[in-house]
């Protein structure tokens, strides 16, 4: 069994190495120049989009576009906006945020790419019900099945780890940890809240993720701008020295400038999961006119995930400067942090915090887990046995520590963006046509707006 786990730790650092941030790095910088810088430009527009209340009722999809949206903000805001965050800081020193900042910024247009080819290519599954992701542009856009094949053996069985156990063990942990609640009491909680949500199917998951999200993101964001607010002093030398220690890396171990990087790409990317290839999936599920404005909305999510709630838990540990103790956990930086300003009801924030995110993030990648797996056995009834499977696994990660299965679903999450990135490259021109497309549809929106007429929401 060591054999076995000392290889999965080398494998996974191997695929999370510098070969596969580059290459995710560097397809959020190649479709950016190709649109334009199109996160800068359409931000404002996306946003009026996010919190629109019109809505296309008459176009096709199974949920709302917030609602879509929401679904992938809860799989991505989860334990490494917390924990992951703090590790960057940890191991690379405070500049680490910074990379981890620019890692954002383009991941916004990868992600955007993505949405647009998820809608595009998406498909009615037998009980009408869409289908989309990486695993169908890959077949029905770059002619690879093979290829959507092995995002979808990847995706089914990650999910299990990356957005199940990994999840559930970190709720019963820091329940039992600052509450004293046993592991096994917060397993079965957590058992019977996921199972009533994703038996329920995307509807289920949409309604409940669409009401849950903001609530938990609104309360982590709250907690922070007191905290700064509060400490207004301080923060003006934790962003100088984040931008400082960026370039020259003399906080981080070692004082080596390839560990801040490292770290915060590494940490910004595996928040956003940016050109992993899991958030198209729910954004294909989205009732939406074109694929170009449900890309806008799902580019958002990397917004508000990386740029705005990993940015809390990173300038938070920095003002503290509790990252600078090395005898501390990396798990337990950012509880130290925020008992650093709050006292005592410090930790219970934070505690709070990793119990919403973990619990939404195995919302969603239920979700996602799913819909790779139908893709691979389309027969009625492979779904709910899939479900079934899924949601008794919560109560496993709960009590159990499978460090093996942990470690397998990292190799395998890393390995989903390997053909996922193939696609986006491959079918980048695709990406440039229906963004095209899309601004001449805002441009006709914002004509009639003007001219007092109804708009036409409807596809070309």
């Amino acid at each position: 069994m060591e054999a076995i786990t000392g290889f999965l730790d080398k494998a996974s650092g191997f695929i999370w190495g510098p070969p596969l941030l580059v290459l995710l790095v560097g397809t959020g910088i190649f479709l950016t120049v190709r649109l334009g810088f199109i996160q800068v430009r359409l931000l404002p527009y996306s946003l009026k989009q996010v919190f629109s209340r019109k809505h296309n009722k008459k176009a096709d999809g199974d949920i709302t576009q917030f609602q879509a949206l929401m679904t992938a903000m809860a799989a991505t805001v989860g334990v490494g906006n917390i924990v992951g965050v703090a590790t960057a800081v940890y191991m690379g020193g405070p500049g680490a945020i910074f990379w981890m900042w620019l890692a954002g910024f383009f991941g916004m247009a990868t992600k955007y790419g993505e949405a647009i080819l998820a809608v595009k290519y998406r498909v009615k599954d037998s009980k009408g019900q869409m289908a989309g992701g990486p695993m169908y542009y890959l077949e029905h856009g770059l002619k690879q099945k093979w290829l959507g094949v092995m995002f979808a053996i990847f995706g089914a069985l990650a999910a299990f780890g990356i957005g199940n156990g990994t999840q559930s063990k970190a709720v019963a942990d820091v329940m039992n940890s600052t509450f004293n609640v046993p592991h096994w009491i917060s397993g079965v909680a957590l058992l019977i809240f996921g199972g009533l949500v994703i038996l329920g199917g995307i509807k289920a998951i949409g309604r409940v993720t669409a009401f849950f999200v903001p609530i938990m993101a609104l309360f982590y964001f709250i907690a922070g701008a007191i905290v700064m607010v509060m400490n207004f002093d301080l923060v003006p030398a934790a962003f100088g020295l984040i931008f400082s220690d960026a370039f020259t890396g003399q906080a981080a171990a070692g004082g080596a400038i390839g560990a801040v990087i490292r770290f915060g790409v590494a940490r910004g990317l595996f928040s956003n999961e940016a050109g992993l290839g899991s958030a198209p999936i729910a954004a294909a599920a989205a009732k939406t006119d074109m694929p170009g404005r449900q890309a806008l909305i799902s580019m958002t999510q990397v917004l508000f995930d990386t740029l705005i709630i990993c940015s809390i838990t990173g300038v938070t540990i920095v003002m503290s400067g509790q990252w600078k103790d090395k005898s501390i956990d990396a798990g337990a930086l950012t509880a130290q942090a925020f008992g650093e300003f709050l006292g005592g009801a410090g930790p219970i924030i934070v505690a709070i915090g990793i119990v919403f995110f973990a619990t939404s993030t195995i919302l969603g990648w239920g979700y996602y887990g799913e819909k790779c797996f139908q893709y691979l056995f389309p027969k009625n009834g492979a779904v709910l046995g899939y479900r079934i499977a899924f949601v008794a696994f919560i109560m496993v990660g709960a009590i159990v520590s499978l460090d093996v299965v942990w470690l397998l679903a990292d190799v395998l999450n890393g390995l989903m963006a390997i053909p996922n990135l193939i696609g986006l490259l491959g079918l980048s021109g695709v990406i440039v046509m229906e963004t095209k497309r899309f601004k001449a549809k805002i441009a006709e929106e914002k004509e009639a707006e003007k001219l007092g007429r109804p708009v036409d929401t409807t596809a070309d």
